[in-house]
């Protein structure tokens, strides 16, 4: 049997299969508030056949959002727009549905990446002031970044938890920190962003303090019934900056904390990094990680085969694997991968219809029959 298509349990949700649908930023809401795109764009991948769908990075404060366009839940009205769009995908499918909570830190206040994804001057009528651990700019000629007082961490803590309340009335199956790809509370955990000289400065112990508190935060604010996880970027690819042991220690310390899962990317903080992207190229950070802490483990970055996916989470190197681009690229890579692996995948019904003859056993219960 396929091992791609085995249940796993992160936490207390079982998932049907190891497919996960990555976080992908749509740069498409109004004001933090989700639009008919998100129905649109969430509908079809929720139609999909994979185990897992994670909405995309959702910022839990006005000033933490990448671009003006980023989805939020930090008021009433990203809570009701959000609402609205879950009603219409639940409506029509059973996958698990979990959120990505996120805030930019220093890079946000930034334009659409078909805009030419750079930063907008906080004097713009577009553009705000960004907030980071120090006051050190991602790139260089980029406006420096107000550096995070203690009212300012708090105010970003409560942010998160206050957004991880708003997702538990949603119903939402899930929530996942985002602590990777350069954003704020990998800010914290870099010394290439993080030059703070008090608790949370300096020391690996230091530089952990304030992700870790905010994922207590959530972990306090959402169900126990419900799990709560980490995204991390499990190296910067530049010399002197967060590595792989760092990310093993931090992923321990999350179990601590109640994670129910690691996901496993890489990069993001700094301008400088050098990376050779290849075939599966961050699947050895999760290996690594899932070896020494043994969390269920998410391994994501150009998987983009059946094969390649069957082998990654049957060699045990990770328990499921994520897709963004090859799924949107895709959005039945779960059908196609099912039928190479001679496994079955729930369809919906109004598609049972589609299954070729050759795999008329595809479809989890599908009997068509026609006048």
């Amino acid at each position: 049997m396929s091992a791609l298509f085995q249940p796993l349990k992160i936490g207390p949700l079982e998932l049907e299969n190891r497919i996960v649908i990555a976080p992908m930023c749509q740069y498409s809401a109004d004001g933090g508030n989700a639009t008919d795109w998100h129905t649109i764009h969430l509908g079809h991948l929720a139609l999909s056949g994979a185990g897992l769908m994670i909405i995309e990075a959702t910022a839990v404060t006005e000033e933490g959002r990448i671009t003006p366009t980023d989805l939020g839940l930090y008021c009433d009205a990203n809570e009701a727009a959000l609402a609205r769009v879950l009603a219409a995908v639940r409506a029509n499918s059973a996958i698990p549905i979990a959120m990505q909570l996120a805030h930019a830190g220093r890079k946000a206040s930034s334009r659409a990446p078909w805009d030419g994804g750079q930063q907008i001057p906080a004097r713009d009528a577009h553009g705000w002031e960004a907030v980071a651990p120090s006051a050190v700019p991602h790139s260089p000629g980029e406006e420096s970044p107000l550096a995070l007082d203690a009212a300012g961490l708090a105010r970003v803590r409560d942010g998160f938890a206050d957004a991880a309340q708003r997702a538990a009335r949603l119903g939402l199956d899930g929530l996942e920190i985002h602590a990777a790809h350069g954003y704020l509370l990998h800010q914290f955990l870099s010394p290439l962003a993080n030059r703070r000289t008090d608790e949370y400065g300096g020391s690996l112990e230091n530089r952990m303090r304030f992700p870790l508190e905010v994922f207590r935060a959530v972990r306090a604010a959402f169900p126990p019934d419900r799990p709560v996880w980490a995204r991390l970027s499990a190296t910067d690819w530049v010399d002197g900056g967060w590595d792989l042991d760092s990310s093993v220690a931090f992923a321990r310390a999350l179990e601590e904390a109640g994670s129910a899962a690691i996901h496993v990317s890489t990069g993001g903080v700094s301008p400088q990094q050098k990376i050779a992207p290849g075939a599966g190229y961050q699947v050895p950070f999760a290996a690594r990680i899932k070896a020494e802490v043994g969390l269920p483990t998410i391994a994501v970055g150009l998987i983009t085969e059946p094969e390649q996916a069957e082998t990654i989470v049957a060699s045990g190197e990770a328990d499921a694997v994520a897709l963004a681009r090859a799924m949107l690229f895709d959005p039945r890579w779960p059908w196609h991968a099912a039928a190479k692996l001679g496994a079955k995948v729930r369809a919906p019904k109004q598609y049972w219809r589609s299954q070729p003859r050759e795999y008329k056993d595809l479809f989890e219960g599908a009997a068509v029959g026609q006048r």
